[in-house]
């Protein structure tokens, strides 16, 4: 290993983001269920209340709706809150917080009040943990104005987007996914930031885009090198950022490639793949020689059971279908 470089899980490379910001900007603070003394459900928080103690480190009772609205009041008055929700399904016991206060307040208080906080934990399905701890939030939060949304599917892209989080001035919605807290990956040990609204094109292709984010690009991953072994090549583009979507380098891929397949592990209606599946065709439709295709969760609540869990949920073999389907269409 690169004397620069060090192997981390997921989970290691969000606790050193927080970390370094709380080094580098003493307003900085973590609040949320479990977070100090048990170290955090999933450890991200590990070591984290020794080193910088019970002021800076607030285990929360299970009351989202209160400690969400009293990080939101410390971020209008200069501090900067990082508010882990054990679950993002558990944020919607504070909605009325994120959705009439957060993502609203600059524009109300006409930017006299700027609401520089964090809203982090899993997003999505983990495993059999049924319908009520499996949504994914980033469609009803991308509709509102004022967010930032981020979900990276790598831990080099979760510490890089995590700081840069932290130091915005706007509220902003973190996703990680608790199936992809123990992935490991070399990152620097040297500081560095990820910016907002900028794709990273994960493999470069020809013959179709393929489109994800979050734990959907690992699924995505091995139907690249499915198609690889055909010599078919597939550009698959991770986005990182939902809002701002970037969209420069999106269309710049598919007016090369001239198809596209969108993947997301939320529901089909109203979601992202459907904001960006209309994005492409309003500017790229001349480029395109088929119709786009959207592999996403089916529209049930998602099965305890396993076998209809991996069903319910984009999977490789879905995914593949849809490629195949797109390839031997022609407009």
């Amino acid at each position: 290993m690169n004397d620069k470089m060090q192997t981390v899980e997921l989970r290691e490379a969000i606790r050193q983001a927080i970390d370094e910001e709380m080094e580098r900007d003493d307003k900085v603070y973590l609040m949320g269920e479990e977070v100090a003394e048990y170290n955090g459900a999933y450890k991200v928080s590990k070591g984290l209340l020794d080193k910088w103690g019970p002021g800076r480190i607030i285990d929360t009772p299970i009351a989202e709706n209160g400690f969400t609205g009293l990080s939101i009041g410390a971020a209008m008055t200069g501090l900067r809150p990082i508010v882990e929700f054990m679950s993002f399904n558990f944020s919607f016991v504070a909605f009325d917080q994120l959705v009439s206060n957060a993502c609203k307040m600059h524009y109300m208080s006409g930017n006299r009040f700027s609401v520089p906080i964090v809203f982090r934990g899993p997003n999505g399905a983990a495993a059999q943990v049924s319908c009520q701890h499996s949504h994914c939030v980033e469609a009803l939060y991308g509709n509102l104005p004022g967010f930032i949304i981020m979900a990276p599917s790598n831990p080099y892209d979760a510490k890089g987007l995590l700081k840069t989080a932290i130091r915005n001035n706007s509220p902003v919605i973190y996703l990680e996914n608790e199936l992809d807290y123990g992935m490991k990956m070399e990152i620097p040990t040297e500081e560095y930031l990820v910016p907002i609204g900028k794709a990273k094109v994960l493999s470069v292709g020809k013959h179709l885009t393929l489109i994800s984010h979050s734990r959907m690009i690992h699924h995505c991953q091995q139907v690249v090198q499915h198609y690889a072994k055909k010599g078919i090549e597939i550009e698959l583009i991770d986005l990182r950022t939902i809002k701002p979507l970037d969209m420069g380098t999106i269309c710049e891929s598919v007016r090369k490639t001239h198809f596209a397949v969108l993947v997301e592990e939320g529901h089909i209606f109203a979601g992202i793949s459907a904001e960006i599946g209309f994005q492409i065709q309003e500017q790229c439709f001349d480029f395109l020689d088929a119709p786009l295709k959207r592999v996403c969760q089916l529209e049930t609540p998602l099965p305890y059971n396993k076998n209809l869990e991996k069903e319910s949920q984009p999977n490789p073999e879905r995914i593949i279908a849809a490629i195949d389907e797109t390839l031997h269409r022609r407009s």
